[in-house]
């Protein structure tokens, strides 16, 4: 199988390096940047016209350069018959993303959106749980992730990434989407959002570094979401309060605790000992390559990755409008 990787940024990399442990994979990659060591010793190909990498005929690609440009490549490749991976956010607009659905399913074009943590062990048990509900009726949930944007790539002027510039789709709502796919994916579509979103760190940018947010989703649930680019110390959780007591998911301990409203008690669900978070990314692209293989549909497509995107532009909206806004 031949992929093509479209960008050669760090997630760029560590796609790479993980489909080359996969199997015997032809790897075909657009990019400006020059044939480094790493792309010479794995035999690499690349090329800076887009027009080149078809010549090549891939069987699918891997989409994770700026997220403004994500949904133009993808309609060109799956004109082409091209499976396609988009690294997250699918977007930083809805324009044109019909179109590219309508070409999706005219080609049948298998799609994926890369929401890594989506195949994290505790949130995967979390979903479980949800599913059976035997923590009762939820009453509310609160999601929290908050980082300091210069240790995301140490070695990297981080006023130069992506996440700082709004016209390649930065910001924090889109940078740290993880957060608002995951909520849609455990609690289902959420039907209104009041939000803030700020710019009050010291980081010297010009996005919004800060947001918080109260989501209602269909089914009654009352959720907040809170994300930043300024915390030192790293905080990345989520609080799901029952009927039967409080599920905590601590994607910073890497454990998921349950306590117990009827003996008072906090007990240990599950603690991945010597987590490896590349792991996740890996199990995401062995996910993909077997959607493709056997023609199943992704559980996040870009059906999903819209429906997440489209609210997280409203919860943009709604900041700006100062106002409760509804997903329509």
């Amino acid at each position: 199988m031949k992929i093509l990787i479209v960008g050669y940024g760090s997630i760029g990399k560590r796609h790479i390096s993980n489909l080359l442990k996969i199997g015997k994979l032809k790897i075909i990659i657009l990019t400006k940047r020059k044939k480094d060591d790493f792309l010479k010793k794995n035999n690499c190909s690349v090329f800076s016209k887009i027009e080149d990498c078809l010549k090549e005929y891939p069987d699918a690609a891997v989409i994770c350069n700026e997220t403004s440009m994500h949904v133009k490549i993808a309609a060109k490749l799956a004109k082409n018959n091209i499976h396609i991976f988009i690294e997250k956010p699918l977007s930083n607009s809805l324009v044109e993303i019909n179109q590219l659905k309508k070409i999706v399913k005219s080609k049948r074009i298998i799609t994926h959106v890369g929401c890594a943590l989506r195949f994290h062990p505790i949130l995967k048990k979390t979903k479980e749980i949800i599913e059976k509900k035997s923590i009762g009726k939820i009453k509310f949930l609160h999601a929290e992730n908050g980082s300091y944007l210069p240790d995301w790539h140490p070695n990297e002027d981080y006023k130069k990434s992506y996440a700082v510039r709004s016209d390649l789709g930065g910001g924090v709502i889109l940078t740290c989407i993880h957060e608002l796919d995951y909520l849609i994916w455990l609690f289902g579509r959420i039907d209104t959002v009041i939000a803030i979103n700020r710019r009050i760190g010291e980081l010297g940018i010009k996005v919004d570094d800060f947001s918080t947010s109260i989501l209602e989703f269909s089914n009654k649930t009352i959720g907040e979401m809170h994300l930043d680019f300024f915390q030192i110390s790293k905080s990345r959780f989520c609080k799901i309060v029952s009927e039967k007591g409080t599920l905590e998911v601590n994607f910073e301990e890497n454990q998921l605790r349950f306590y117990n409203n009827k003996n008072r008690k906090m007990e240990t669900i599950m603690r991945v000992k010597g987590f490896n978070k590349n792991d996740m990314y890996l199990d995401e692209m062995k996910y993909f390559l077997k959607c493709i293989k056997y023609n199943k549909k992704s559980f996040n497509d870009i059906n999903f990755g819209a429906e997440v995107l489209k609210t997280a532009l409203l919860i943009e909206k709604s900041s700006i409008r100062n106002r409760k806004l509804t997903n329509k």
